[in-house]
């Protein structure tokens, strides 16, 4: 009888052990999924947040593209680039929970707004004082033919005046590197040297009621880090103050005195070596004048 009583007594003993065990297991199940329905809080909260930053910072650009108007199809590729950033980042959002790395692509997305917003203000003054200055002078024209037509001396100042204004200026030259994909029919912004198939070079030719209309030969030399020219043909040469100088691209257009965009494609052959790293040199001439220049770098 006593034995009986004592394997009675071991096995309620067990059974507490057990059912103290069970509590305890689910006590920490508990904890465990409050944590993580906790941090599946968190993570919806700063993806709402980050979509309404990315959605905010959107509805600002297209904002500054409508107010600027026509001005800003000049800076087409930057806004191109853009649009890619803010898609990869929503779909990032739509995916994957490391907000750590869209933090960081939506940061650069920033920088790449702000410098949109920086290169249109810059476009907006440059092409306002060219206006300014096309105003002055077509004044200064109208003031010195309504003089005496028999002040032969007051004619040639105003031709001189007239002569020093009459040519073309490029504004905003940039240079696009590219990755040719899907056998040439496909193109990917690259910074990285070795990756490099084709550039195109674009730039803005002010407005300038003064210069004759027609056509214009436009030069583009593209210059390597060790200063040497990107050529496509040695026998690619013209003529500048005199001197014979090679050219990486040519362009003919019909200028008709209003601003127009310029946009010309160096492509690599296959003969051609990598690209090399560092900075190159932009220059654009026409009618015997330097009229831009620029840079951009490679990776």
């Amino acid at each position: 009888m006593e034995e009986s009583n004592s394997s009675s007594r071991k096995y309620k003993i067990y059974l507490s052990i057990i059912a103290l065990l069970l509590l305890v297991l689910l006590f920490w199940l508990f904890i465990q999924r409050s944590q993580l329905m906790k941090l599946v809080k968190e993570k919806e909260t700063e993806k709402v947040a980050l979509q309404h930053n990315l959605d905010s910072l959107m509805t600002e650009h297209n904002k500054i593209k409508v107010s600027y108007g026509a001005l800003s199809d000049s800076l087409k590729a930057k806004d191109s680039l853009i649009q890619v950033n803010a898609l990869e980042i929503k779909k990032l959002l739509d995916n994957q929970w490391d907000y750590n790395t869209i933090h960081k692509k939506f940061e650069r997305l920033q920088k790449v707004a702000q410098g949109y917003v920086h290169q249109m203000d810059s476009l907006y003054t440059v092409n306002r004082e060219l206006t300014a200055e096309n105003d002055r002078i077509r004044q200064v024209v109208k003031t010195e033919q309504n003089r005496n037509q028999n002040l032969m001396k007051d004619k040639e100042e105003l031709k001189e005046k007239m002569n020093q204004a009459a040519y073309i200026k490029a504004y905003d030259v940039t240079a696009i590197p590219y990755k040719l994909k899907s056998g040439g029919t496909k193109e990917q912004v690259t910074d990285k040297a070795s990756r490099t198939d084709r550039i195109r070079v674009c730039f803005t030719i002010g407005e300038n009621p003064l210069v004759p209309a027609g056509k214009k030969n436009v030069y583009i030399r593209l210059v390597r880090p060790d200063n040497v020219v990107v050529l496509k043909s040695k026998y690619d040469t013209f003529v500048f103050n005199g001197q014979t100088l090679p050219f990486s691209l040519r362009e003919d257009v019909d200028y008709q005195g209003k601003a127009m965009k310029v946009c010309v494609d160096w492509t690599k052959k296959d003969t051609d070596k990598q690209a090399m790293k560092g900075k190159y040199m932009i220059t654009v001439f026409a009618d015997d004048k330097e009229i831009g220049t620029g840079s951009f770098d490679l990776k």
